[in-house]
């Protein structure tokens, strides 16, 4: 029987160990492990155009699954047998890549994946061992993160990943950065240094975050990118496809955010404003959370007339500002909980593909 006309007969079945399904266009790095996991098992079928829960919804016409399977091909080695066609049913356009199992072990950038069950998942994971008897904050927010990973973005699994990493960190560097206690400054000037690379890490991920979301919300609806805003013609010959320049275009989104405009960047951006997650008590912490990001990338925590605007009364020029532990995590937390807010609000607005 020719492939596509198994398609039209599996369409419409439970996802399994041999199908999954995507309502949107996934970013490419993720279709390649989709891929990949299917030919380290049995093979099996990518659809795109269909939900979870086998709904057709069709897929955007605006943008070419063919250049984003291309990409996930480039990230696989070997490459896997696969054959993929745009397909028609029910009068919607699917698009469908069917993957045959490999002799030989495939791999994304150096990760082997597999499928169980429905799901694709990392052949070994790496399981982060934290001290016994260190600071049980970092366990307990570590156990929350790794729940948060469940019905995420890839946005949001690259944003947790970033912070489990800087836990590890803290664990292992725990007598500079915490040598009293993690209420308490470090005195250590290596630790202090360490502090503020630290904290400012917290908040880059953060916005890192919203670009890569920004990125999934745009492949997943194009015409969500149509603004009256002009681009060079050097900017789009810099980027080697539209996808590319979807992602160029996501970071400059970010530009606002990134000097301190919170509330300049929500109205700017049409995708995040429609959310409504952020109210503006919200938007005034976060702001104050990048002042102090600022202050410790561009002024070695000295603090200056422009930070004591955002913190009337707390602080002296010249003094130093400083963090303990327990404050980083604190604000760590926060910045969480507002991404996985905002990240369920964008996956059930724009029905965004989810981790599998």
């Amino acid at each position: 029987m020719d492939w596509i006309e198994e398609i039209k007969k599996i369409v419409g079945q439970p996802e399994s160990q041999t199908l999954e399904y995507k309502a949107v266009l996934p970013p490419s790095r993720n279709v390649a492990q989709i891929l990949c996991s299917f030919a380290n098992t049995e093979g099996g079928f990518l659809i795109l155009g269909v939900t979870d829960d086998s709904k057709i919804n069709g897929l955007s016409e605006d943008f070419h699954a063919n250049t984003i399977t291309h990409k996930a091909l480039d990230l696989l080695t070997p490459k896997p047998n696969i054959e993929y066609q745009y397909v028609s049913i029910e009068d919607k356009k699917l698009y469908a890549i069917k993957v045959d199992k490999s002799d030989s072990i495939i791999s994304v950038e150096g990760k082997v994946y597999i499928r169980k069950g429905s799901r694709t998942n990392l052949e070994d994971p790496i399981t982060v061992n934290f001290n016994v008897g260190g600071y049980e904050k970092i366990k307990l927010i570590n156990s929350h993160l790794e729940e948060l990973k469940n019905d995420a973005t890839y946005a949001k699994i690259s944003f947790i990943e970033h912070y489990q990493s800087i836990l590890k960190i803290v664990d292992d560097l725990g007598d500079i950065l915490y040598p009293e206690n993690p209420e308490n400054p470090t005195t250590n000037q290596e630790g202090k240094i360490l502090s503020r690379i630290l904290f400012s890490s917290v908040v880059d991920n953060f916005e890192t975050y919203l670009s890569d979301l920004l990125y999934e919300i745009f492949l997943a609806y194009p015409e969500t990118l149509k603004s009256q805003q002009t681009v060079t013609i050097e900017e789009v010959l810099n980027c080697s496809d539209l996808q590319d320049f979807v992602k160029f275009w996501a970071k400059q989104k970010i530009s606002k955010l990134q000097k301190g405009s919170v509330r300049g960047f929500i109205k700017d951006t049409k995708q995040i404003s429609d959310l409504q997650v952020l109210n503006k008590d919200e938007q005034d912490k976060i702001e104050k959370i990048l002042q102090i990001r600022h202050l410790y990338a561009h002024r070695n925590g000295i603090v200056d007339e422009k930070f004591l605007q955002f913190f009337t009364g707390e602080f002296t020029i010249g003094s130093e500002h400083q963090m303990a532990i327990k404050k980083i995590f604190e604000k760590l937390d926060y910045l969480t909980d507002v991404v996985n807010r905002i990240d369920l609000s964008a996956i059930n607005k724009y029905k965004l593909s989810r981790s599998s």
